[in-house]
Protein backbone atom coordinates (compact mmCIF):
# COMPACT_ATOMS: atom_id res chain seq x y z
CA UNK A 1 0.00 0.00 0.00
CA UNK A 2 1.33 3.45 -0.93
CA UNK A 3 2.45 5.71 1.91
CA UNK A 4 1.73 9.45 1.95
CA UNK A 5 4.40 12.05 2.55
CA UNK A 6 5.15 12.63 6.25
CA UNK A 7 3.57 15.62 8.01
CA UNK A 8 5.34 18.96 7.83
CA UNK A 9 8.20 19.52 8.55
CA UNK A 10 9.86 16.35 7.33
CA UNK A 11 13.38 15.26 6.55
CA UNK A 12 13.80 13.59 3.15
CA UNK A 13 17.13 11.73 2.92
CA UNK A 14 18.53 10.90 -0.51
CA UNK A 15 20.68 7.79 -0.62
CA UNK A 16 22.99 8.60 -3.51
CA UNK A 17 25.12 5.58 -4.37
CA UNK A 18 27.98 7.86 -5.44
CA UNK A 19 28.15 9.30 -1.90
CA UNK A 20 27.98 6.02 0.02
CA UNK A 21 31.66 5.08 -0.04
CA UNK A 22 31.97 1.56 1.33
CA UNK A 23 28.40 1.46 2.64
CA UNK A 24 25.83 -0.76 0.96
CA UNK A 25 22.68 0.99 -0.23
CA UNK A 26 20.42 -1.30 1.78
CA UNK A 27 22.33 -0.81 5.02
CA UNK A 28 22.32 2.98 4.54
CA UNK A 29 18.56 2.99 4.05
CA UNK A 30 18.10 0.70 7.05
CA UNK A 31 20.16 3.02 9.26
CA UNK A 32 18.23 6.11 8.16
CA UNK A 33 14.90 4.39 8.74
CA UNK A 34 16.10 3.24 12.16
CA UNK A 35 16.82 6.90 12.90
CA UNK A 36 13.26 7.86 12.04
CA UNK A 37 13.11 8.39 8.27
CA UNK A 38 9.61 7.87 6.86
CA UNK A 39 10.52 8.47 3.22
CA UNK A 40 13.85 7.86 1.46
CA UNK A 41 14.92 8.50 -2.12
CA UNK A 42 17.26 6.11 -3.92
CA UNK A 43 19.54 7.75 -6.48
CA UNK A 44 22.23 6.15 -8.64
CA UNK A 45 23.40 8.07 -11.68
CA UNK A 46 25.18 6.22 -14.47
CA UNK A 47 24.84 2.66 -13.20
CA UNK A 48 24.11 -0.19 -15.62
CA UNK A 49 20.42 -1.05 -15.57
CA UNK A 50 20.80 -4.43 -13.88
CA UNK A 51 22.98 -3.00 -11.13
CA UNK A 52 20.57 -0.12 -10.61
CA UNK A 53 17.70 -2.59 -10.25
CA UNK A 54 19.68 -4.75 -7.82
CA UNK A 55 20.61 -1.86 -5.54
CA UNK A 56 17.14 -0.31 -5.72
CA UNK A 57 15.66 -3.64 -4.67
CA UNK A 58 17.99 -3.73 -1.65
CA UNK A 59 17.00 -0.19 -0.75
CA UNK A 60 13.30 -0.95 -1.08
CA UNK A 61 13.56 -4.07 1.09
CA UNK A 62 15.31 -2.06 3.81
CA UNK A 63 12.72 0.73 3.65
CA UNK A 64 9.81 -1.72 3.77
CA UNK A 65 11.33 -3.58 6.72
CA UNK A 66 11.21 -0.34 8.69
CA UNK A 67 7.81 0.82 7.45
CA UNK A 68 9.19 3.65 5.32
CA UNK A 69 8.46 4.67 1.73
CA UNK A 70 11.11 4.40 -0.99
CA UNK A 71 11.12 6.79 -3.95
CA UNK A 72 13.23 5.91 -7.00
CA UNK A 73 15.07 8.75 -8.73
CA UNK A 74 14.80 9.06 -12.53
CA UNK A 75 13.55 5.55 -13.24
CA UNK A 76 9.77 4.96 -13.34
CA UNK A 77 10.45 1.63 -15.05
CA UNK A 78 12.48 0.38 -12.07
CA UNK A 79 9.89 1.73 -9.64
CA UNK A 80 7.18 -0.21 -11.49
CA UNK A 81 9.20 -3.42 -11.65
CA UNK A 82 9.88 -3.31 -7.91
CA UNK A 83 6.56 -1.87 -6.76
CA UNK A 84 8.32 1.09 -5.13
CA UNK A 85 6.35 3.79 -3.37
CA UNK A 86 7.24 6.64 -5.69
CA UNK A 87 9.26 8.20 -8.48
CA UNK A 88 11.26 11.42 -8.53
CA UNK A 89 11.85 13.13 -11.89
CA UNK A 90 14.36 15.73 -13.03
CA UNK A 91 13.89 18.37 -15.70
CA UNK A 92 15.40 16.11 -18.37
CA UNK A 93 13.38 13.04 -17.43
CA UNK A 94 10.02 11.89 -18.75
CA UNK A 95 7.01 14.19 -18.55
CA UNK A 96 5.32 13.91 -15.12
CA UNK A 97 1.84 13.67 -16.64
CA UNK A 98 2.91 10.77 -18.83
CA UNK A 99 4.63 9.01 -15.94
CA UNK A 100 1.54 9.41 -13.76
CA UNK A 101 -0.50 7.39 -16.27
CA UNK A 102 1.89 4.46 -15.74
CA UNK A 103 1.92 4.47 -11.95
CA UNK A 104 -0.51 2.60 -9.69
CA UNK A 105 -2.93 4.82 -7.74
CA UNK A 106 -1.35 6.31 -4.63
CA UNK A 107 2.22 6.19 -5.94
CA UNK A 108 4.16 9.30 -4.93
CA UNK A 109 5.48 11.49 -7.75
CA UNK A 110 7.88 14.41 -7.34
CA UNK A 111 9.77 16.73 -9.66
CA UNK A 112 12.98 18.74 -9.28
CA UNK A 113 12.81 22.42 -10.26
CA UNK A 114 15.44 25.15 -10.33
CA UNK A 115 13.47 28.32 -11.06
CA UNK A 116 9.93 29.65 -10.68
CA UNK A 117 8.94 28.90 -14.27
CA UNK A 118 9.85 25.24 -13.86
CA UNK A 119 8.19 25.12 -10.45
CA UNK A 120 4.93 26.62 -11.66
CA UNK A 121 4.83 24.21 -14.57
CA UNK A 122 5.59 21.19 -12.36
CA UNK A 123 3.06 22.23 -9.71
CA UNK A 124 0.38 22.15 -12.40
CA UNK A 125 1.14 18.51 -13.17
CA UNK A 126 -0.36 15.53 -11.28
CA UNK A 127 2.48 15.44 -8.74
CA UNK A 128 2.58 15.09 -4.96
CA UNK A 129 5.50 17.42 -4.37
CA UNK A 130 7.94 19.72 -6.11
CA UNK A 131 11.54 20.24 -5.06
CA UNK A 132 13.23 23.63 -5.43
CA UNK A 133 16.97 24.14 -5.32
CA UNK A 134 19.79 24.24 -4.83
CA UNK A 135 18.82 26.51 -1.94
CA UNK A 136 22.42 26.71 -0.71
CA UNK A 137 25.76 25.88 -2.36
CA UNK A 138 26.08 22.11 -2.81
CA UNK A 139 28.82 19.62 -3.62
CA UNK A 140 26.47 16.70 -4.31
CA UNK A 141 26.41 17.38 -8.06
CA UNK A 142 29.34 17.79 -10.41
CA UNK A 143 27.61 20.64 -12.26
CA UNK A 144 24.96 22.07 -9.92
CA UNK A 145 22.31 24.54 -11.02
CA UNK A 146 22.65 28.13 -9.78
CA UNK A 147 21.87 28.63 -6.09
CA UNK A 148 18.29 29.91 -5.67
CA UNK A 149 18.38 31.04 -2.04
CA UNK A 150 15.70 31.25 0.62
CA UNK A 151 13.79 34.01 -1.16
CA UNK A 152 13.10 31.58 -4.01
CA UNK A 153 11.71 29.12 -1.46
CA UNK A 154 9.36 31.81 -0.17
CA UNK A 155 8.19 32.66 -3.68
CA UNK A 156 7.83 28.99 -4.55
CA UNK A 157 5.67 28.47 -1.48
CA UNK A 158 3.29 31.17 -2.70
CA UNK A 159 2.98 29.47 -6.11
CA UNK A 160 2.79 25.78 -5.24
CA UNK A 161 -0.33 24.19 -3.79
CA UNK A 162 1.43 20.82 -3.50
CA UNK A 163 4.11 19.92 -0.96
CA UNK A 164 7.35 21.85 -1.34
CA UNK A 165 10.77 20.29 -0.69
CA UNK A 166 13.94 22.37 -0.36
CA UNK A 167 17.12 20.74 -1.61
CA UNK A 168 20.76 21.65 -2.05
CA UNK A 169 23.36 22.33 0.62
CA UNK A 170 21.00 21.59 3.50
CA UNK A 171 22.81 21.19 6.85
CA UNK A 172 21.94 21.19 10.52
CA UNK A 173 22.75 24.90 10.62
CA UNK A 174 20.47 26.05 7.78
CA UNK A 175 17.74 23.39 7.53
CA UNK A 176 15.32 25.24 9.81
CA UNK A 177 15.63 28.40 7.73
CA UNK A 178 14.35 26.50 4.69
CA UNK A 179 11.34 25.28 6.68
CA UNK A 180 10.72 28.81 7.99
CA UNK A 181 10.79 30.04 4.38
CA UNK A 182 7.93 27.69 3.54
CA UNK A 183 9.38 24.28 2.69
CA UNK A 184 7.33 21.33 3.92
CA UNK A 185 10.36 19.07 3.75
CA UNK A 186 14.11 19.30 3.32
CA UNK A 187 16.05 16.84 1.17
CA UNK A 188 19.53 15.99 2.39
CA UNK A 189 22.46 14.04 0.98
CA UNK A 190 25.93 15.11 2.18
CA UNK A 191 24.95 16.26 5.68
CA UNK A 192 23.71 12.73 6.36
CA UNK A 193 25.77 10.38 4.21
CA UNK A 194 29.00 12.07 5.30
CA UNK A 195 28.42 11.01 8.92
CA UNK A 196 29.63 7.78 10.50
CA UNK A 197 26.37 7.07 12.35
CA UNK A 198 23.49 7.65 9.93
CA UNK A 199 20.78 6.99 12.50
CA UNK A 200 22.19 9.54 14.93
CA UNK A 201 22.81 12.05 12.15
CA UNK A 202 19.23 11.72 11.01
CA UNK A 203 17.89 12.30 14.51
CA UNK A 204 20.07 15.40 14.95
CA UNK A 205 18.94 16.90 11.67
CA UNK A 206 15.31 16.04 12.35
CA UNK A 207 15.56 17.86 15.68
CA UNK A 208 17.14 20.83 13.90
CA UNK A 209 14.05 21.29 11.70
CA UNK A 210 11.70 20.81 14.61
CA UNK A 211 10.25 17.52 13.39
CA UNK A 212 8.73 14.96 15.68
CA UNK A 213 9.98 11.41 15.98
Amino acid sequence: MARPLPPRPFLYPIVDVAALGERAAGSAVAALVAGGAKVVQFRAKGLPDRRFLELAAEALAAARAGGAALIVNDRPDVALILGADGVHLGQDDLDPGAVRTLLPPGTLLGVSTHNLEQLERAAGEPVDYVAIGPVFPTRSKAAPDPVVGLEMVRRARALAAVSLVAIGGITGENARSAVDAGADGVAVISALLGQADLSAAFRRLQAAIGAGG
